[in-house]
């Protein structure tokens, strides 16, 4: 039966800025579903009812607006996969407004930059894994690592480093299938380039790769780190306090002293042996993903291969 073509499949890349204006309802505070250091993302509904999410970047954001509008376009408006989350359209136009300048009145350009992506329905991880009452199950929480392993390994397999990877930036969709979002960080490395340097260290505190942090060094390994730190939260349903230090040492420690053998079989005590042997990986994967040096962590396609073989089926 051939379906009727949503508004959205419809859209052109680049909406007007008054047509998103419209789609949530002038930008209004009830529309809201998340504020960041980059800027707030709306609830957009198409005049055929489908939802989408618009991220309206602020000015002022640690990288910069159009440097992170770049990004984000540049790097993911071409991304197809199905743990990435997929963008819809974009919006960079200029309205004049009067403003007030030095105590008068001027007219002004003011330019909005946008970004649209699609709406998924669960939220973040970081709200399902620490902000909810209902404990996910262990077969939820590793179909989440593996399929955010797929999308950093699809993600890496084109040269991009996404650069802030943490429960916030992976959102859920109605079937929990998880999707790699937030790229405003990302850089996009040359065919035969492995690792570049930069003075402009920016991130998120407590998952920043220790040689990022303090040397200002990028490659993939960055990604390895933080995807580390995503494992071993997910795997414990315990949170990294990213404020109180630096790439997470104290909450690695924790989990390396107490997420023995014995404390496994006490925390999953119901579950079968094949779940055991799940968990107990998982934590070995996710630690050796945050060692100091990058030369010693897994890469992405390791990480996969050794998740797979834990899988009782082809899913």
């Amino acid at each position: 039966m051939a379906n009727k073509p949503s508004v959205l499949s419809t859209l052109p890349k680049e909406l007007p800025l008054d047509f998103l204006k419209t789609s949530t309802d002038q930008f209004s505070e009830d529309r809201i579903l998340g504020v960041g250091a980059f800027g707030t993302v709306y609830l957009g509904i198409m005049p055929d009812g489908q939802k989408i999410t618009v991220k309206k970047l602020v000015e002022n954001s640690p990288l910069g607006r159009d440097k992170v509008f770049s990004n984000e376009v540049t790097n993911i408006m071409a991304l197809h996969h199905k743990n990435v989350v997929k963008m819809v359209g974009f919006c960079h136009e200029g309205q004049k407004k009067v403003v007030l300048n030095n105590g008068r009145y001027i007219v002004a350009d003011i330019v909005e930059s946008l970004l649209c992506y699609e709406y998924l329905s669960q939220g973040s991880l970081q709200k399902n894994l620490f902000e909810v009452d209902i404990k996910m199950d262990w077969d939820t929480r590793f179909k989440i690592i593996k399929g955010i392993c797929d999308g950093l390994a699809f993600v890496h397999s084109i040269n991009v480093v996404h650069m802030d990877l943490k429960p916030e930036s992976i959102l859920l969709d109605d079937k929990m299938v998880p999707k790699i979002a937030d790229f405003g960080l990302s850089r996009l490395f040359g065919q035969e380039q492995t690792r570049m340097n930069t003075q402009n260290v920016v991130g998120s505190y407590g998952y920043i790769a220790p040689e990022y942090l303090y040397r200002g060094e990028i490659s993939k390994s960055s990604d390895i780190y933080s995807l580390g730190l995503l494992i071993l939260e997910t795997t414990t349903g315990q949170k990294n306090c990213p404020s109180n230090e630096p790439s997470a040492v104290q909450f690695i420690k924790s989990v390396r002293e107490n997420w023995t053998p014995e404390h496994i079989v006490f925390q999953f005590s119901r579950s079968d042996g094949d779940c055991l042997q799940q968990v107990k990986r998982c934590i070995e994967i996710g630690l050796e993903c945050v060692e100091i040096d990058r030369q010693k962590r897994p890469t992405i396609e390791n990480i996969l291969d050794r998740l797979n073989g834990l899988c009782s089926s082809t899913s």
